[in-house]
């Protein structure tokens, strides 16, 4: 898989992308990450890439035209034959789930646009972008940490990034639930016990003792989910 970010911010990504899971993924190339400065591509000499709103208004809206010649930039470096799909981080789109991370994770060529200012003049929605994507209810300063944060649960999902692919099956989310407690040694820490049926060595109860306690998570927690 291919990544290109577009930023007005670059400086934002190394350090994640250059980190932990990320990084271990694009070391086994199961992904290529490329960082573009829109700010290069305007034909502004100053490289201005916002301006005033028509008809008025708080804040400056970022111009399609550096936003155009980026993504068509991209679009010939990655010297394909399939379409990728443009990605548009913003408050009105669609909320981000595993789901969509999921099916995220079958494409080959990912363009994440990620803005700031007060928004994007239209016609970069309209004619460019495929998809527009908000990770929560609230406002960021710019698209740079949701386009991480979709990064980062994209890239976990590719074949043999995690080393071992049932861990992700069986994440929160992956199935409809929120995940089981876990637990780990010692099985006595101050006096808090690990529950008897986890030292049993009995895997039937095991799992279905798992399966209940992720039914009563969720229900206590994310009764939408239930719903």
């Amino acid at each position: 898989m291919r990544m290109d970010f577009l930023t007005l911010f670059p400086e934002m990504f190394p350090g994640v992308l250059q980190s932990s899971i990320l990084n271990k993924a694009a070391e086994k190339e199961s992904v290529q990450f490329n960082v573009h400065n829109i700010r290069d591509f305007s034909v502004n000499k100053h490289g201005k890439v916002d301006d005033y709103p028509y008809g008025g208004g708080a804040g400056m809206v970022l111009t399609p035209q550096p936003v155009f010649d980026a993504v068509e930039h991209v679009k010939g470096a990655a010297n394909v034959v399939y379409a990728p799909r443009v990605i548009l981080l913003c408050p009105q789109g669609k909320p981000y789930k595993q789901a969509d991370a999921e099916k995220l994770a079958s494409e080959k060529h990912l363009i994440f646009i990620c803005g700031h200012y007060e928004g994007y003049d239209e016609r970069i929605r309209e004619h460019l972008v495929t998809d527009e994507y908000s990770i929560g209810d609230f406002v960021l300063t710019g698209g740079e940490l949701g386009a991480m944060v979709m990064a980062d649960s994209i890239t976990r999902l590719l074949p043999g990034v995690l080393g071992n692919d049932e861990s992700a099956e069986k994440d929160s989310f992956s199935q409809g639930l929120l995940e089981h407690p876990h637990y780990t040694r010692p099985a006595d820490f101050r006096g808090y016990q690990v529950p008897d049926v986890l030292l049993s060595g009995h895997h039937e109860n095991i799992e279905k003792w798992r399966k209940e306690q992720a039914v009563k998570r969720t229900r206590e927690r994310r009764p939408d989910l239930i719903d």
